[in-house]
């Protein structure tokens, strides 16, 4: 069985609420991965679903510890999230660069594949700064400099190019998304579905021994409406995805 681990999707949110004279906090945490975790459980993987603030501590922090997986993803959680511990950011102790680590592991044999989002490739405002990380190196596509977002409102739709065991007895057009990020392609790598404009959604390659993947969109609000997450293709998709990322 192949053993996932997910990592990411999940936010919190600090409101104001002001009323006249008076003003009041509250607090609300989301989740937003329950489409990509439900789709990879239904298709018989072990999967380990880390959020983001359980990441910060908990994630893998030696190759001996990721070899306890086959699969790693990465969705909406900034670099900075594995770079800078408490120990590093509060306590100015030096500690082991996961990011480095992570990249190693997919050289010796890991899969490993980073979904878009927020918090993901560069990211708004270019905060989830992944261009100047370790895992430049392996991801299958060039990175922008600065903010690399394409909100689409009006709906885009991407088609399948070409054959690939990911993408097999998936419809050829995609339902609409709300938006993706921009990236151009690795010389070495594939593209397996790209929007009209030829933008891509889904590139692959292989590093080392190891596969690695990236997705432009998100698998989940706001990017990903529920008509893409509903549709049969996405669970295909995803299982598909997992399953060659594994070496299967």
């Amino acid at each position: 069985m192949t053993r996932v681990l997910v990592a990411g999707e999940s936010w919190s949110v600090t409101s104001i609420h002001t009323k006249g004279f008076d003003s009041f906090t509250t607090v609300d945490y989301q989740e937003g991965g329950a489409a990509l975790l439900g789709a990879l459980k239904a298709g018989g993987f072990d999967v380990t679903y880390m959020p983001c603030h359980v990441a910060a501590t908990d994630f893998p922090w030696t190759v001996e510890e990721l070899d306890e997986y086959d699969v790693v993803l990465l969705s909406d959680v900034g670099a900075n999230t594995f770079l800078l511990p408490a120990q590093t950011f509060v306590a100015g102790q030096q500690t082991g660069n996961r990011l480095r680590v992570l990249r190693d592991w997919v050289r010796a044999g890991g899969g490993f594949g980073m979904v878009g989002g927020y918090m993901s490739f560069q990211g708004i405002e270019a905060k989830a700064n992944y261009r100047s990380t370790p895992l430049a190196d392996i991801l299958p596509v060039e990175l922008e400099i600065g903010d690399d977002r394409e909100e689409s409102p009006e709906g885009v739709r991407a088609h399948l190019i070409g054959q690939h065991p990911i993408t097999e007895g998936i419809d050829a057009e995609f339902p609409p998304l709300l938006g993706y990020q921009r990236f151009e392609s690795s010389p070495s790598a594939s593209v397996l579905a790209a929007f009209s404009d030829e933008a891509p959604l889904l590139v692959v390659n292989h590093e080392g021994a190891g596969r690695t993947l990236a997705y432009a969109s998100d698998i989940g609000p706001h990017w990903a409406p529920t008509e893409f997450t509903d549709w049969a293709g996405f669970s295909r998709l995803w299982q598909q995805a997992v399953a060659w990322l594994g070496g299967r």
